[in-house]
């Protein structure tokens, strides 16, 4: 592996911003030299915490101009992510780690990846929890026929299809080699409206998907336990439950296997396998350097970000039409919650 030395830049100082560089940090091939945030004190934090010494600045523009990094980490708001990005791309950045979701509209989230691929800027979103150990054992175990052949997921998430939602669809989707949705049917719950980066959202979700290769799968987004990481967990409240032909797996987003049956072995009993975030953003960041210097797709490409998002949508789209939605959305550029909240569709608790 080359030890060629990447100049890194963050965009965005916040909570999220100090994860990324746990992974930064830990890659030796990467060099922060610049760190932008509208907030002084929370670059400065960033910048100290992990003695960075890097050159700090209120413009990204300016830092883009003056700095000229390599890769550069993108922790903001939602509705920001598109504009940046953008400024990126132009600026000749190789590679641009985005935080999640990708954007508030299906439209723009579809113009950052036109972006990418026209500029050929390397796009990938912090969906890391596919570098979870857990998961990559349920992945390995699923390509090995350990349960069978898949005919049926059951999906859990936390509130918010969007930020939230987009973990357990992309989840799902590595289970089964990428496969994209066919059709989704979907329901929303709009007794009280979350806003989380500025985006408005449901507080729960209902539905069904069928993907491509025929497998089923239903959805519930709502509320949930109180739960330790370190904990076993009970039941599943954020994650899959895959049904094979030969057996089931249970398993949470961080790849806490609850339980595993093969109806051939019954005495088989997978391994749990807790993975902390620190790790997981040290294995996102060290595959995003390692596909900008071999060039294959990365793990958590803007493309794969995009299956997980065009179902998010498509359950938006379905709850508008009332009706089932056929895959690829087309049609739709806007958030159709997002549309329907505004032109007073739904009928919230006590209105």
């Amino acid at each position: 592996m080359s030890e060629a030395s990447y100049r890194v830049a963050f965009i965005g100082c916040g909570r999220r911003a100090h994860e990324h560089a746990i992974g930064v940090q830990a890659d030796g091939r990467c060099e922060v030299v610049a760190l932008s945030d509208l907030s002084s004190e929370a670059a400065n934090r960033l910048n100290d915490e992990f003695e960075f010494g890097a050159t700090i600045y209120a413009d990204h523009k300016e830092m883009l101009v003056k700095e000229k990094p390599d890769v550069v980490i993108v922790c903001l708001w939602t509705p920001l992510h598109l504009p940046v990005f953008r400024d990126c791309a132009e600026a000749g950045v190789k590679a641009v780690l985005c935080e999640k979701p990708m954007s508030a509209t299906w439209g723009e989230c579809l113009e950052m990846g036109r972006i990418a691929e026209e500029t050929g800027c390397q796009l990938t979103f912090s969906l890391q929890r596919r570098f979870a150990a857990g998961n990559q054992t349920v992945r390995r175990l699923i390509k090995e026929g350990k349960i069978g052949e898949i005919v049926r997921m059951d999906l859990y998430s936390p509130p918010n299809l969007l930020d939230c939602g987009i973990h357990t669809f992309d989840q799902a989707i590595s289970y089964m080699d990428e496969v994209s949705a066919a059709w989704v049917l979907g329901a929303v719950d709009t007794t009280e409206i979350y806003k989380w980066f500025n985006v408005p959202s449901e507080c729960g979700a209902t539905g069904h998907i069928q993907f491509a290769n025929g497998v089923q799968a239903s959805l519930y987004s709502g509320p949930i336990e109180t739960w330790e990481p370190t904990q076993e967990p009970k039941k599943i409240w954020a994650g899959v439950r895959v049904f094979g032909t030969e057996g089931f797996i249970e398993v949470m987003w961080d790849g806490q296997i609850v339980r595993g049956i093969s109806y051939a072995d019954p005495s088989w009993k997978p391994e749990m396998e807790l993975s902390s975030t620190s790790d997981q953003m040290k294995g996102y960041v060290r595959h995003a350097i390692d596909c900008l210097e071999t060039g294959e797709e990365p793990e958590v490409s803007y493309l794969k970000a995009l299956r997980a998002s065009e179902i998010i949508f498509a359950f938006y789209q379905s709850v508008r039409l009332h009706a089932r939605v056929e895959l690829p959305l087309v049609g739709v550029t806007d958030s159709p919650f997002i549309a329907m909240l505004e032109n007073g569709v739904f009928c919230q608790q006590g209105a």
